[in-house]
């Protein structure tokens, strides 16, 4: 859920499962935005995640969607906040899978017995004031006007500059001084061949705003080329012999592409300028903006890959492309502009490019052969390269990853050793750091007594023999040679049907009939209970257990819930219509978003069902009034409120079928009291549910908040 602002995924039937990759996605997209190679996740989408103000993982240790669904009731915050609700794959190690085996957060012991680990000695607010940027633009935001160089700036930078000794025959773009903070941004760059006059340009590239190709051209040197540079360069003697294009060619082209109020950008712009004999009053170089100290600068090919997570200037590649430098520095200046001194300084660039380079030392290790013992102890020091970890990159980025979990729970890989932590004391310490940190993961958990395995396979059994409850109607009396076909028609109508037999223990003939679905169950005894079936006017029922007892208030709160909010249940369609058909027929229905038609999960078949999503709840109200009782294709059609989205449908599915005792139905069973235990877990897990409401309700807006059920695989 993010608070505030917009996530969008899809919602309904197969999309409802993810992997672990996928959710890795999502949060290293979230937390580093564009550095490190992180792309927007491929299943949703993160809006904006540029105002993103923290990501928060709460992380609830053995506990499984089994949990959620035993205690969904008392599960109340967790289920009414979170509008995003997928199944999640299961994995071999969840921790270690997600967070990768490098992660080098160390948990410390604090003297509330709490694991707690925070990269504070990383980055504090004094070390940002140490650092080159903020020292020379301050912490705040600013317009691009801002980052332009001054005229001592350009002169000191060895600029070419209107009037100065070494500028004479220099053109002048013509463009003005009155730029403003929305002034157009254009990325320059050049390559250059040695020739007997010096520095030649070769080639020139400009790009606008949008980062979009404006100029791309070869130019023929004046004088003999002594070194194409092809290394660097990408320029050929082949390239050249047909290119008539000149100087003053390009000079005249770009006077006439700038606009009055131009803003060049490009790294170490000065020899660009200089090659092009051109003078130009409003520039931005990246190799300055991004300062560092010493009169030191960070190579455009380091910036573009910290910064923008692109690789650009490829070994593979025959020289650099021009065109693709320009964009990498006009993005980088985009980004510096966007985000602000702050957000850049928090990069930490010093360190990540001390642990690239680290990094290529201990590639290359095997061929070295160094000397002395004190470069072999630094090797040591390295973190593993194998399996990189988001986690290790939010340290090195200098933003403040935080873990808080209870000790003693060595599986998760999350903690250390100490029984002692509660569930309060974490929360309490969370509600002060959390806002401190940009990363944060909390861990819950119910206890180790409320998780031991036997535990565990009672409350599978509970849920699976809950939801069967739940799946099952009994349907009587009928005549005594009544019509089984007919019988089954009617309930059809109702949904797809796993089983139905006949009671033989009562008087006159019941059926029992177990659903797919919980739509068409309830479906079936608001609709056919004191309806006239076969002859029969007939009563509808669940059974009567002691599991049932609250089914009506499970109902209502399953109808509630944030996610079959605008989504409606339709049935009784027949299964030759294919989604084309169905999507024509409803296709008038107003705010229509999503049609999903259930598949058989073995045989691939369609259901005689559907599931209809709205953009807006009216929409779905007004469609329930129009469908129930309407005719398509001969078939009359039943509707209703949807009650399980596709994750749960197809868990149930699933659990039916990994069961040998489908169809089979005890009608009568034993009235027992709960154990001491399960009363003792149910406020356990409401006290839970509580916390996350608190920590929830602390969170800034725009922080992305995960809830996990890891399972115990």
């Amino acid at each position: 859920q993010v608070k505030s602002c917009h996530l969008s995924a899809a919602l309904l039937g197969e999309d409802s499962e993810i992997s672990q990759e996928q959710l890795y996605e999502l949060l290293k997209y979230a937390a580093l935005g564009k550095c490190h190679n992180a792309a927007q996740p491929s299943w949703c989408r993160i809006y904006h995640q540029s105002h993103l103000a923290g990501v928060v993982v709460v992380f609830l240790h053995e506990m499984s969607q089994l949990h959620f669904y035993r205690f969904y009731l008392q599960f109340k915050h967790l289920r009414r906040v979170f509008r995003h609700r997928f199944t999640l794959a299961p994995s071999a190690n969840f921790p270690v899978s997600l967070y990768g085996e490098g992660t080098n957060l160390k948990p410390q012991n604090t003297p509330q017995g709490l694991t707690s680990t925070s990269s504070e000695s990383i980055t504090k607010n004094s070390d940002l004031q140490c650092d080159p940027i903020i020292q020379r633009y301050g912490e705040k935001k600013q317009g691009l006007t801002s980052y332009t160089l001054t005229l001592e700036e350009q002169k000191k930078n060895d600029y070419p500059i209107e009037g100065s000794p070494g500028c004479k025959g220099y053109i002048s773009t013509e463009c003005d001084q009155q730029r403003t903070d929305s002034s157009p941004l254009f990325g320059l760059d050049c390559e250059m061949c040695l020739t007997a006059k010096g520095n030649e340009v070769t080639r020139v590239s400009l790009v606008d705003a949008r980062g979009r190709c404006l100029l791309n051209e070869l130019v023929k040197p004046e004088s003999t080329v002594v070194n194409y540079r092809t290394r660097f360069s990408g320029i050929t003697r082949k390239m050249l012999l047909p290119v008539k294009t000149r100087l003053s060619d390009i000079q005249t082209r770009l006077k006439k592409m700038l606009p009055h109020d131009a803003v060049l950008v490009g790294h170490s712009l000065n020899s660009d300028l200089q090659a092009l004999e051109m003078i130009h009053p409003s520039v931005i170089d990246t190799s300055l903006l991004f300062a560092r100290s010493e009169g030191r600068r960070f190579k455009l090919k380091f910036l573009a890959k910290a910064v923008l997570g692109k690789e650009i200037q490829c070994e593979q590649k025959l020289g650099h492309d021009p065109t693709e430098d320009a964009r990498a520095a006009l993005e980088l200046a985009q980004f510096f502009i966007e985000q602000g001194p702050t957000k850049v300084a928090e990069l930490n660039l010093e360190m990540l490019l001390t642990a690239e380079k680290l990094a290529e030392v201990s590639q290359n290790k095997a061929v070295l052969q160094p000397q002395g013992c004190g470069f072999q102890e630094q090797l040591k020091e390295l973190p593993p390269l194998s399996k990189p970890c988001f986690l290790d990159c939010l340290q090195v980025t200098g933003q403040k990853p935080l873990l808080l979990g209870r000790q003693g729970l060595d599986s998760s890989g999350l903690c250390q050793s100490n029984l002692s932590t509660s569930n309060k004391q974490i929360l309490q310490r969370a509600l002060e750091d959390v806002p401190l940190s940009k990363f944060s993961i909390i861990q819950f958990s119910l206890g180790p007594e409320y998780l031991a395995s036997h535990l565990h396979a009672g409350l599978h059994e509970k849920v699976r023999s809950k939801l069967t409850d739940m799946l099952t109607i009994y349907a009587g009396p009928f005549e005594e040679n009544f019509c089984m076909k007919s019988v089954k028609k009617e309930f059809m109508r109702c949904g797809p049907i796993q089983s139905l037999t006949v009671v033989t223990e009562t008087f006159q003939p019941y059926v029992c009939i177990q659903y797919e679905l919980l739509e068409a169950a309830q479906l079936a005894v608001e609709c056919l209970n004191g309806a006239e079936v076969a002859g029969s006017c007939i009563k509808v029922q669940r059974p009567v257990t002691a599991a049932m007892l609250d089914c009506n208030v499970l109902i209502k709160e399953l109808e509630l819930d944030v996610e079959n909010e605008g989504v409606i249940y339709v049935a009784g369609l027949k299964k030759s219509l294919t989604e084309t058909d169905l999507q024509e027929e409803f296709s008038h229905l107003k705010d229509l978003e999503t049609l999903f038609l259930p598949k058989d999960l073995q045989s691939g078949k369609h259901r005689n069902c559907c599931f209809l999503k709205f953009q807006k709840t009216q929409s779905a109200v007004d469609a329930l009034e129009a469908i129930n009782g309407w005719t398509m294709k001969g078939s009359q059609l039943r509707s209703r409120n949807a009650l399980a989205p596709g994750h749960l449908w197809k868990w149930i599915w699933q659990m039916n079928h990994s069961n040998g005792k489908q169809g089979k139905h005890i009608f009568y069973e034993k009235m027992e009291q709960l154990s001491d235990s399960e009363q003792d877990l149910r406020k356990k897990v409401k006290k839970l549910d509580q916390h996350i409401k608190k920590l929830y309700r602390s969170l800034q807006n725009n922080t992305l908040c995960v809830v996990l059920f890891p399972g115990v695989n």
